[in-house]
């Protein structure tokens, strides 16, 4: 065998072993099953992750405090309006102090920042359950796929990051 000869074989050795490896990769697999909750809403209805079991929801643990966070909200809008009707729910779990920001307070803040979809109220449950005795930086958002599979977690601002994420699970 001449060198030329050689070389193709190599080349060719290796496109094949990289077309096998790629064209071998397994998607993501899905996390922990997300843990259900019962949080008040700010129209005073009990709201429970399993109610939405088969649409993709993405919670949204935020304060109106955080800056962050207000620059998270638009897209969030945008998000949901485009994406509704491919099953998506936000639901956005605030961790103000009820103490220091009353439920008229966050009705409010809804209602100038054009939030359209359901404002939680958080419990020291959601809070352990979610983040195991981590410190909790917001805003957080964690992925749930149809099957209440914890898909992503995304910590701070990071729109690019939800998008690709949000992607990957409304896709069937």
């Amino acid at each position: 065998m001449n060198p030329k000869d050689s070389s193709k074989v190599w080349i060719l050795f290796f496109f094949s072993l990289f077309v096998v490896m790629v064209g071998c990769q397994k998607e993501v697999e899905a996390g922990p099953t997300a843990p259900d909750f019962s949080l008040s809403s700010l129209s005073d209805e009990t709201v429970t992750l399993e109610q939405y079991r088969g649409k993709v929801v993405l919670l949204d643990f935020w304060a109106t405090w955080c800056p962050p966070c207000r620059m998270t909200i638009p897209q969030l809008i945008e998000l949901q309006d485009k994406y509704k009707d491919e099953g998506l729910i936000i639901l956005g779990i605030s961790v103000d102090d009820p103490g220091q920001i009353s439920d008229k307070d966050l009705r409010y803040f809804k209602k100038m920042t054009k939030i359209n979809y359901p404002i939680l109220r958080y419990n020291q449950e959601v809070m352990r359950d979610y983040f195991s005795g981590e410190r909790v930086s917001v805003p957080t958002m964690f992925v749930v796929d149809r099957n209440g599979k914890i898909r992503d977690k995304i910590v701070g601002y990071a729109p690019d990051s939800l998008k690709k994420s949000l992607a990957a699970v409304l896709k069937r």
